[in-house]
């Protein structure tokens, strides 16, 4: 991973074993392919919203019987997104872009673990260094428990097993919210030292937005689980939405972030010589 900014160059590397009767030179040609950070979040971000939005019109559609349907048999408007992506064929369209969504999503949270750690080395104070390296440790730690929540909500649906995908959304939603609270604490550490983080404030905001959603979800779950309100779990479904949009916005916020870096895949070409 590059910046932009960074003078390309094609190094050369130079293997030798002296116990050996052979030298190998391995030489990096040329660079095969090469896309901006830019692009990747984007597309990282487009399968799982993309795929939200074409499970929801199809569902909606061709299958709103199947969608609307919950267990007190109240009337409802907005099905929620376990409902729209437990159905088949929209489960496997959904299951596929998530897929894709993951090998990104895990390179995006090394190149940010890598961002916040040579943020924090130039922080003076060694209490205040201490605190933002065990917060950027936090943050990739979960980001990946988040993903792996992700990928346990997404293949184990609530047709299938509505106890297991319960209590893995439930882990996806804390970890979600902790990851956006450690993330806003981190940025705003050391700004005497270091420049702030551009997205800061944005992550507050998000992180505040998912706390109101998350609230919301839990008041219109437990009067629809308990009460059997009309249209509590239309407004579930709703805050679900809006949790959801707010937490791919976070997580496209590196493009503000790191807007310059490549992500670059460079040939190398071995050549063998002889020792007389």
């Amino acid at each position: 991973m590059v910046n932009d900014a960074q003078v390309l160059s094609s190094p050369k590397l130079v293997v030798r074993d002296d116990d050996v009767d052979s030298r190998t030179n391995v030489t990096c040609s040329g660079i095969l392919w090469t896309c901006g950070l830019k692009e990747i979040c984007l597309a990282a971000l487009w399968l799982p919203l993309g795929a939200l939005i074409f499970c929801y019109v199809t569902a909606s559609i061709f299958q709103a019987d199947d969608i609307h349907e919950t267990h007190c048999r109240v009337y409802n408007v907005v099905p929620s997104i376990s409902a729209i992506t437990g159905i088949s064929p929209q489960r496997y369209v959904w299951r596929i872009c998530v897929a894709f969504h993951l090998g990104p999503r895990l390179l995006i949270g090394s190149l940010y673990y890598n961002y916040h750690m040579e943020r924090t080395r130039h922080i003076i104070d060694e209490k205040v260094r201490d605190l933002a390296t065990k917060l950027g440790d936090a943050c990739y730690w979960l980001n990946l428990i988040e993903l792996l929540a992700l990928t346990g909500v997404t293949y184990v649906s609530n047709r299938e097993n509505y106890f297991v995908h319960e209590k893995i959304f439930i882990v996806f939603m804390i970890v979600a919210l902790l990851h956006m609270l450690c993330r806003a604490k981190v940025g705003s550490i050391g700004n005497d030292a270091v420049e702030p983080v551009r997205t800061n404030k944005s992550v507050w905001t998000l992180f505040f937005i998912a706390i109101a959603a998350t609230i919301g979800l839990i008041i219109f779950f437990l009067k629809h689980r308990l009460l059997c309100h009309p249209l509590a779990f239309t407004w579930f479904s709703v805050c679900e939405y809006i949790l959801a949009t707010a937490n791919m916005a976070f997580h496209a916020l590196i493009v503000q972030d790191l807007p310059m870096h490549q992500l670059q895949v460079i040939s190398s070409s071995p050549t063998h010589r002889k020792i007389n």
